[in-house]
C-alpha cells in the first residue's frame, strides 16, 4: 500500500447488519450504558436479557471506534507477564486476573453459539514466543518459568513450543480463540434490542448533573438510577475534577500498529501469538474462502510522541513481507491501547452510582467483557469477587516507578512543545498536510484537506493545555502528553480531552 492511502480497519469493510438512530427525546432509565464497545454492548446485554431497563448511547455508531480498531485476539494471556503481575500483586491476585479473562472468553463463545452469531470465530493456540532478535536460549529459560507458574495457576500450557512463524521458542497456551469484533458486537447489540435495551447511535453525551442524576446528550436529557460509563477512557462524570485528574495519571495511552494483508490459503497457520520484544509484535492468521489472512500488529508508542507515524506501517509491511514474501497488504490502521501503572485494568465503582472500566492493555475484548459481567453484578447491587483484583481506588507501591516514569512527559511536554513551535502560514500548507505552527501569536493546528479547504483550530489540547502533534498517517492531532486525539478538522476522537480543538478563524487561499 501507499503511505498516501488512508487507513481503515480490515472490520470496518463488513456493512453494518442494523442501524440505531440518534436521541430525539428526554427519556427515563434504569441504567445508563454510555459507550458502544465491547463493555458497554455487553453490559446492555446482559441486563436487557434479564429484563433490566437499560439505555445505551454510543457518540459514532456500534463498534467504530476503539473496539473496531483491534486485532481481536481472544486471550487470557496479559501483556503484563504473569509473573511480573505476581510481583506487583500477589499469586493469587495473578491468577485471579487470568481467570476472568479465561471465563470472559467463555461468555463470549456462549454468547456466539446461543444466538448463532455468524462472526468466523475458532478456537486456536495461542503463542508467547522469543522475539527474533532476543537469545534464544535465555528467553527459551524465561518463558519455561512463565510456563511453569501459568501451569501452577492452573492454565493449560505447553512449555516447549516453537513458533511456526519465526521458528523461534515459543510456550503455547491451548483454547485460544479469534472472532470478527464487529460481526459480533452488532450481533449483541441487535438480540439486546430484541430484548427491551433502548440503543442510540450518533449520541454524544456533553455534561452531567448530580440532582437529578441526568445527562445531557444531543440536546435532550436521560434520567438514570446508575451509569456505566463504558468509553475507552472514562468521562468525567459525576466523579470531581481533581479526582479526575488525579485518575488520569494512573493511565498511559498508547498508539499501537496493525495490518491486513492476504496470503495464500497454504501458508495458513490457525493461530494468534505476541512475542517478547519491546515494544511487542502480534500476529493473527486464518482461512478465508479460498485464501488466507493475516493481522500484524505492534510498533507502539506513545500516543503523539512519534513523528513519522507512516514508518510504523513500513516497519510492519517490511518485517511481514520476509515471513511471508506472497502476502498482499489490503489494510493499515492504528488503535490506542489504554495501560495503567501495575498492569491490571480499573474496573469499578468511581463515584455515586457511578461504574467505570478502562486500562484494558492489549486484552480489550477480554478485560471489556469481564468489565461487563462486573457492571451487570454491580447494577443489581452484588459485589463480583474480581472487585478487588480490578478496584480502581486501589494502590501499588511496586508501580510507583512506572507511576513516575509514564508522568514525566506532562511538564516536560507542555514547556517543549510551547518553546519549540515553528513560527509559519497556513497558507504554505499542501493537501492533505497538517503542521502545528506558530501564527499571529497563537499556536494553531492547520490543516489543509483534500479538496484544498484550510482548516485552523487552536493546538491547544483542551484537557490540560498541551500541544497537540499532527499524525500524517492517520490525519490526526495527537496529544503528546495524556494521549487525546482529534480529527483533522479539529473533532474530539478519544479522550481524556471531552471537547474539540477550539475552532479558529482564517483567510482562506
Amino acid at each position: 500500500m501507499k503511505d498516501t492511502e488512508p487507513t481503515r480497519p480490515y472490520w470496518l469493510d463488513s456493512p453494518a447488519e442494523i442501524n440505531f438512530p440518534p436521541l430525539t427525546e428526554n427519556l427515563e432509565t434504569e441504567v445508563l450504558v454510555i459507550g458502544g464497545g465491547i463493555t458497554g454492548v455487553t453490559t446492555a446485554w446482559l441486563l436487557a436479557r434479564e429484563g433490566r431497563q437499560v439505555t445505551l448511547v454510543e457518540r459514532e455508531t456500534i463498534g467504530a471506534r476503539d473496539s473496531g480498531h483491534t486485532t481481536a485476539h481472544l486471550t487470557y494471556m496479559t501483556d503484563t507477564r504473569l509473573s511480573e503481575l505476581v510481583a506487583t500483586f500477589s499469586r493469587k491476585r495473578a491468577q485471579l486476573a487470568w481467570q476472568a479473562g479465561k471465563e470472559s472468553m467463555k461468555l463470549i463463545r456462549d454468547a456466539i453459539e446461543s444466538l448463532s452469531i455468524d462472526c468466523d470465530f475458532a478456537i486456536v493456540p495461542g503463542y508467547l514466543a522469543a522475539a527474533e532478535e532476543a537469545d534464544q536460549s535465555l528467553e527459551g529459560v524465561a518463558l519455561r518459568d512463565e510456563a511453569e507458574l501459568a501451569r501452577e495457576l492452573g492454565f493449560d500450557v505447553e512449555m516447549d513450543g516453537v513458533n511456526p512463524v519465526t521458528k523461534s521458542t515459543a510456550i503455547v497456551f491451548s483454547d485460544q480463540m479469534r472472532f470478527h469484533p464487529l460481526k459480533y458486537l452488532r450481533a449483541l447489540a441487535q438480540d439486546a434490542a430484541r430484548h427491551g435495551a433502548r440503543i442510540f447511535e450518533t449520541t454524544e453525551v456533553a455534561a452531567f448533573e448530580d440532582d437529578p442524576q441526568r445527562v445531557t446528550a444531543t440536546g435532550h436529557h436521560i434520567r438514570y438510577q446508575r451509569v456505566v460509563i463504558a468509553t475507552h477512557v472514562p468521562l468525567q462524570g459525576t466523579a470531581g475534577t481533581l479526582g479526575a485528574a488525579l485518575f488520569q495519571t494512573k493511565l498511559a495511552l498508547y498508539s499501537t500498529y496493525a495490518i491486513a494483508a492476504r496470503i495464500p490459503a497454504a501458508q495458513v497457520k490457525e493461530l494468534i501469538w505476541s512475542d517478547t520484544a519491546d515494544p511487542f509484535r502480534y500476529l493473527r492468521m486464518e482461512k478465508l474462502g479460498d485464501s488466507g489472512l493475516a493481522i500484524f500488529g505492534g510498533e507502539d508508542h506513545k500516543t503523539g510522541q512519534e513523528t513519522d507515524t507512516a514508518a510504523c506501517f513500513t516497519r510492519l509491511e517490511q518485517r511481514l513481507a520476509r515471513w511471508l514474501p506472497e502476502a498482499v497488504v489490503t489494510h493499515r490502521w492504528s488503535g490506542q491501547v489504554v495501560e495503567t501503572v501495575d498492569g491490571l485494568p480499573f474496573i469499578g465503582e468511581t463515584g455515586k452510582n457511578q461504574f467505570i472500566a478502562t486500562g484494558f492493555s492489549g486484552n480489550g475484548y477480554t478485560f471489556g467483557t469481564a468489565a461487563a459481567i462486573m457492571a451487570h453484578d454491580w447494577a443489581s447491587g452484588a459485589v463480583h469477587p474480581w472487585s478487588e483484583a480490578f478496584d480502581p481506588a486501589r494502590k501499588s507501591p511496586a508501580s510507583m516507578k512506572e507511576y513516575l516514569k509514564e508522568n514525566a512527559d506532562f511538564p516536560v511536554r507542555m514547556v517543549r512543545d510551547r518553546l519549540k513551535t515553528p513560527t509559519d502560514d497556513p497558507e504554505h500548507l499542501k493537501k492533505g498536510e497538517g503542521q502545528v505552527m506558530e501564527n499571529d501569536s497563537e499556536r494553531i493546528a492547520a490543516y489543509r484537506d483534500l479538496e484544498g479547504e484550510l482548516h485552523v483550530c487552536s493546538a491547544v489540547c483542551p484537557h490540560l493545555g498541551c500541544i497537540v502533534a499532527w499524525n500524517p498517517a492517520e490525519k490526526t492531532w495527537d496529544c503528546p502528553c495524556h494521549g487525546s486525539r482529534f480529527e483533522a478538522t479539529g473533532g474530539v476522537i478519544a479522550g481524556p480531552a471531552e471537547s474539540d480543538l477550539k475552532q479558529m478563524s482564517h483567510h482562506g487561499a
